[in-house]
């Protein structure tokens, strides 16, 4: 048995069309609020391959030039070099050496503007036969990313 509403119709049914469409807003608002951290992602066999490390997140309000120009400057911070702006991309590449090997690491970041928001995708990469420490990867890019919206 289950109550009525003044139309007649089942209030049951009401509810759990209520409930499910309340999951789903849920749901996809926390896929769009997920944070630099959650959406850091590894790729590769550390010194046997080349790793690719990627992050994003969105930042509403944001605009894509003015994201740009604070992701370059994070990355210099960072004592990134050839810390370069590409408009026509909406991205910011740069490069870093560390071994004393000669080999480079790249970044890039990428703002791409989605309705009323700004998506940042970061990826840095590193060469087969370098390791670096995952939790210093994703400290530094988060930082980068976060950047675009301080």
């Amino acid at each position: 048995m289950g109550l009525y509403n003044q139309n007649g119709s089942h209030t049951g049914m009401l509810a759990r069309r209520l409930l499910i469409a309340s999951t789903i807003a849920i749901v996809s608002t926390a896929a769009q609020a997920a944070s630099c951290e959650q959406n850091f992602t590894a790729s590769g066999v550390p010194l046997v391959t080349a790793v690719s490390y990627k992050t994003w997140q969105e930042f509403p309000k944001l605009k894509v030039d003015v994201a740009l120009k604070r992701i370059a400057q994070e990355m210099a911070a960072q004592g990134f070099s050839g810390v370069r702006i590409n408009k026509q991309l909406s991205s910011v590449d740069a490069h870093q050496e560390t071994t004393g090997s000669g080999r480079i690491q790249t970044l890039r970041a990428v703002a791409r503007a989605r309705g009323n928001s700004t998506r940042i995708d970061a990826v840095f990469n590193i060469q087969a036969r370098q390791v670096t420490d995952k939790n210093i990867v994703r400290a530094g890019l988060c930082d980068i990313v976060r950047a675009a919206a301080r």
